[in-house]
Parts: C-alpha cells; sequence; structure tokens
C-alpha cells in the first residue's frame, strides 16, 4: 500500500530576498508619522535586522547592521552614527542569541525580542540623553509595538518560505 505524505521543507533563503525585506523597513520607516502614531511608531528596520540576525547569522550581521544603520541615520536625518550604533549592538545580541531564539516558539522568543530591542532603545536613548539632557518615557512605546511585530514578521516569512513536498 502506498500512501503519500505530504511534509513541510523551508526554500533557501536568498540574498536578493534579504536586501529587499531591509528596503521596504527602510521605506516603512520613512514614513510620516505624526501625533499618538508617532510614539507608537514600530522601528520596521530593527524588527526585520534582528529577524535576519537570528535566522541567517551567517548572511547577516554587525557589518551589514552598521550600514542600514547609517543608511536609516541619513533618511532620519539624526544624529549620524545614532542609528548605526544602536542596529550594532542589536545585530551583536541577534547573532550571538540566534540558536538560543530558534530553540524557543514565537511567544518565548518575543520576550527574548522585548528584551534585545529595549537594549537597542536604550543605546539610542542614551545618545538623545547626552545631546539634549532628557528622554521622554514615551519613547521606549515604540519597543513594545516593535516586539508586537515579531511575531507577524515571523509568520509571513515563514510562510512565505515553506514549500509542501509529497514523499512516500
Amino acid at each position: 500500500m502506498n500512501t503519500l505524505k505530504q511534509i513541510e521543507i523551508l526554500r533557501p533563503i536568498g540574498n536578493g530576498f534579504i536586501l529587499m525585506s531591509l528596503i521596504i523597513a527602510l521605506l516603512l520607516d520613512g514614513l510620516p508619522w505624526e501625533g499618538l502614531w508617532l510614539m507608537l511608531r514600530p522601528d520596521f528596520v530593527a524588527v526585520v535586522l534582528l529577524y535576519w540576525c537570528t535566522h541567517k547569522p551567517s548572511s547577516v550581521g554587525v557589518g551589514l547592521s552598521w550600514l542600514v544603520g547609517v543608511l536609516a541615520d541619513v533618511g532620519d536625518a539624526s544624529l549620524f552614527g545614532q542609528h548605526a550604533l544602536s542596529y550594532t549592538l542589536l545585530a551583536f545580541g541577534g547573532v550571538v542569541l540566534s540558536r538560543r531564539m530558534r530553540m524557543f516558539d514565537l511567544r518565548k522568543q518575543s520576550t527574548q525580542v522585548f528584551l534585545i530591542l529595549f537594549l537597542t532603545y536604550s543605546a539610542y536613548a542614551l545618545v538623545h540623553f547626552q545631546l539634549y539632557g532628557n528622554v521622554p518615557w514615551t519613547y521606549f512605546l515604540g519597543c513594545l509595538t516593535s516586539t508586537l511585530l515579531w511575531m507577524p514578521l515571523s509568520i509571513v516569512v515563514e510562510s512565505m518560505r515553506q514549500m509542501s513536498v509529497e514523499r512516500e
């Protein structure tokens, strides 16, 4: 009796796909947010970088994160190197914890993502504090919304990578 089983495997990730996702994240960060939405705005670039640093640490690491951070600094017209420093710390945390994070389900990953993003936001806030002498507490709301973005992003990217194969 021949029965075919359907198994799911993940397609390999191309560098073009990674680059396109980072460009889309940079464009989303550049949208004109204002009012309450500006305080709640997630850092799309940070979430996408963290995703690729944990799922593809051999392709996306500290160097690429620094480069994307410089592009984010230019696009945001902020102090040169502010995003670059934050994204470099984020990438380091993502690469170091990549194996550990992939062992957990999305719910448990979200707590670790929150901690990494909180450290990233803290580095950015420290630079802001050095320049202006204050950091509004509402700044860290973006850390919460960025963490909430982790699950949908992971689900969408994994569903794009899944491929069904029939085996005997």
